[in-house]
């Protein structure tokens, strides 16, 4: 029981920092990689109001493509594979340092 105690009252170690480490940035990169993949499949195509025969239609909604549901679908789209790229960077640096 004192060892139990000792263990606890004792700083974590740079042993235990690093397998909490490890599960954080799994754990980013797999809530980052859900948040993409939700974020896609709730996108429209790219092709969507395209007429077959001309090629092109204008409307409003395609005049306003910034301030639209898409357009903040696409943004968090960005982030979350940035943040993918930036979490899968310090896993890998934190595996060459341990």
């Amino acid at each position: 029981m004192m060892n139990f105690v000792q263990a606890m009252l004792e700083p974590m170690k740079y042993r235990d920092l690093w397998y909490v480490s490890r599960i954080v940035f799994v754990g980013l990169i797999v809530l980052f990689s859900l948040a993409a993949i939700v974020c896609v499949i709730m996108q429209n195509g790219n092709s969507n109001g395209i007429d077959a025969i001309s090629g092109s239609s204008e409307t409003f909604y395609s005049k306003n493509k910034g301030r639209s549901k898409e357009s903040v679908l696409k943004i968090i789209t960005v982030v979350c594979l940035i943040g993918i790229g930036v979490c899968c960077i310090g896993f890998y640096l934190l595996e060459l340092l341990a």
